[in-house]
């Protein structure tokens, strides 16, 4: 499956600690990220990730694009709502096209848990019908 991992500045931590408390699980997919989180998940963990731009300058959209094109199957956003972001419309599009087309998003770590431990027990097979892409076990 493809994941893409993204995580606001303050929540960035929580990501890096979350990508090694499953990392068993995560390295099993293709991984994506905005641009400075995959770089902080990278050196903490043994995981490869495909890196985009940062949000701000046009990460959230080019997931958002894969979302769009069925070519996303899982969205990991830990988010900051306590904070302004100056890329609020791309987070809200990038939120509004997973709920469009169906893609599973967590916006904090504890959804993010329950959704990669599904992952982990193979909840996720639906995806097999709705993204023909995702060949193995899921």
């Amino acid at each position: 499956m493809k994941i893409a991992l993204i995580a606001h500045d303050k929540k960035k931590p929580e990501m890096v600690q979350f990508a090694i408390a499953y990392e068993s699980i995560l390295k099993e997919h293709e991984l994506y990220s905005t641009g400075t989180t995959g770089t902080r998940v990278m050196e903490a963990t043994s995981l490869q990730i495909e890196r985009f731009k940062s949000g701000p300058l046009g990460g959230d959209q080019q997931i958002g694009a894969l979302v769009a094109n069925n070519e996303m199957d899982l969205v990991l956003f830990f988010r900051d709502p306590l904070a302004s972001q100056p890329h609020e419309p791309d987070i809200t599009a990038l939120i509004r096209l997973c709920d469009v087309y169906g893609i599973p998003l967590a916006t904090n770590m504890a959804t993010g848990e329950i959704l990669v431990k599904g992952l982990g027990r193979g909840d996720f097979q639906w995806r097999k019908i709705v993204n023909p892409k995702v060949e193995k076990d899921v």
